[in-house]
């Protein structure tokens, strides 16, 4: 009979291996990712062996997630309803309402919202965060996205793709609200 620890650990070991194949990892980039091996991997994904609380967070971490989301019980890939109110804001510059709609805890590509009130820019510098492919998608509004310093003119339905690593900055120019979607792919910083 299977003791309650050694199936959570089992439990344990099943995440492990569904998010690492849902990353696309080998158990040896994954081990070193982690400083562990591929076969202390295997026999923790095999629920053989137990880790450290540090080696757990390291595993989480280079899996793109929290220690907590290893032991969440909502099944890797499956769906996740995310309502308009529940949706995480991220901090940004006034008159800006940025919402992450991917959830965690991975995913190979994020998805935020961007509400811009009349005059709102995401700042008077250009920014960049790593070097993933980024989408632009006016729902509503117009803005002008300024990249490398070549301003484009946008209207609702348009979209513009782009390197993040290009420096980038948005400002809505018209008298009216304006939302867009951001999709990057892979996840970066932002």
């Amino acid at each position: 009979m299977t003791s309650e620890t050694d199936l959570s650990q089992a439990q344990l070991g099943q995440r492990v291996l569904q998010f690492r194949s849902l990353r696309r990892m080998s158990l040896k980039e994954l081990g070193e990712a982690t400083g562990t091996t591929a076969g202390f991997l295997s026999q923790l994904e095999r629920g053989l062996t137990n880790a450290s609380i540090g080696v757990l967070r390291r595993i989480a971490t280079a899996l793109g997630m929290t220690l907590a989301d290893l032991f969440e019980e909502v099944p890797a890939g499956s769906p996740r309803l995310l309502r308009r109110e529940a949706r995480p804001e991220l901090s940004t510059n006034a008159g800006i309402h940025k919402f992450l709609i991917s959830q965690r805890p991975l995913r190979h590509l994020e998805v935020y919202a961007g509400e811009f009130e009349p005059g709102a820019s995401t700042g008077d510098d250009p920014y960049t965060h790593g070097d993933s492919q980024e989408i632009l998608y006016v729902v509503s509004g117009e803005i002008v996205i300024e990249l490398d310093g070549e301003p484009h003119s946008m209207q609702q339905g348009d979209s513009i793709d782009y390197m993040s690593s290009l420096p980038h900055r948005l400002t809505n120019t018209s008298t009216l609200p304006a939302e867009v979607l951001w999709i990057v792919s892979p996840p970066t910083s932002i």
